[in-house]
């Protein structure tokens, strides 16, 4: 009887250990991955990125907005999300669309992406954030405070040099300007002065790191108010702009100045209700004294 119950145990283990082995071998196997992903591709996979489209793409350059911020450096190939909250970039005195970025709000390049931002309720600060290398990694820059800023511009001359325009604190027809110089890449940014002057800003820019222009005058200008500084921001003086008598109360608001072979340019526009031409045109003037004066050229298209 001991014999049978041994040779009986004996079989059912042998029939377990059979039976065990057919099914780890039929059984699927769990799927490794073949090889593992850097930081940089994981940091680089989009999420939805079969949807986004690039919005202000300079060659393959371009951002998205889609509940957050993204970039990309290949045409919206792969995207890097920016670590900020989308509230924070159209903060202040800001009405208009949200589905892209304030124009001139940020500045995308080979090397540098960088995106202005207001920080705080009642105590407000405009801050820059910005990255060196792709959107690898970030910085925090702390530009000035400005209680409800309106018009904001970020912009980079070379590798070093930069500035911040903005403005804010507005009441009716006037609001205070704010002009701030960077010379290490945007990592601290320093407050220079601007002009004596209160009317709404229309636009502000730099040429060089020395020389810069503020124009004046929203609502319903009569004549372009154009300022220049030739140090850097350290003293502003009033431009002098020949308009010819043909043109008195029709070209009046001056645009930003700019480079063009070896003239300095300035468009003068006829302001949101002018109908000169039906509003098509713009008069063309050139400083040959590094924006101090101007003197009429010619007209030219609008879209110039």
């Amino acid at each position: 009887m001991k014999k049978i119950i041994i040779g009986g145990s004996a079989s059912l283990v042998g029939i377990g250990i059979a039976v065990g082995t057919y099914l780890f071998e039929t059984a699927p196997s769990p799927r490794l991955p073949s090889k593992m992903e850097t930081p940089q591709q994981q940091k680089s996979l989009p999420e939805n990125g079969d949807t986004l489209q690039p919005i202000g793409s300079n060659g393959p350059i371009g951002y998205a907005l889609s509940g957050e911020l993204q970039i990309t450096y290949d045409d919206g190939e792969h995207w890097s999300r920016v670590p900020i909250g989308i509230e924070t970039l159209f903060a202040g005195e800001y009405n208009g669309q949200e589905n892209e970025l304030i124009e001139h709000s940020f500045f995308l390049s080979d090397d540098r992406a960088a995106f202005l931002y207001v920080e705080g309720a009642d105590d407000q600060r405009v801050k820059l954030l910005y990255s060196l290398d792709q959107g690898d990694t970030w910085k925090d820059a702390d530009i000035g405070r400005m209680t409800a800023p309106r018009s904001r511009k970020v912009d980079f001359l070379n590798e070093n040099d930069g500035y911040v325009v903005y403005t804010g604190e507005r009441t009716m027809s006037s609001e205070a300007t704010k002009v701030f110089m960077t010379h290490d890449s945007g990592e601290t940014w320093t407050e220079v002065s601007h002009p004596d002057h209160y009317r709404l800003l229309y636009d502000g820019n730099f040429i060089d790191e020395n020389t810069g222009f503020l124009s004046y005058g929203i609502l319903n200008p009569e004549e372009p108010d154009l300022y220049v500084t030739q140090d850097g921001g350290q003293s502003w003086v009033s431009a002098s702009i020949e308009i010819p008598d043909e043109y008195d109360l029709i070209f009046t608001t001056a645009e930003t100045p700019y480079v063009e072979g070896t003239d300095l340019v300035l468009l003068v526009n006829q302001g949101s209700s002018g109908d000169y031409k039906g509003g098509k045109v713009k008069g063309k003037f050139i400083s040959k004294d590094n924006g101090l004066s101007w003197s009429f050229q010619n007209e030219v298209d609008a879209d110039e």
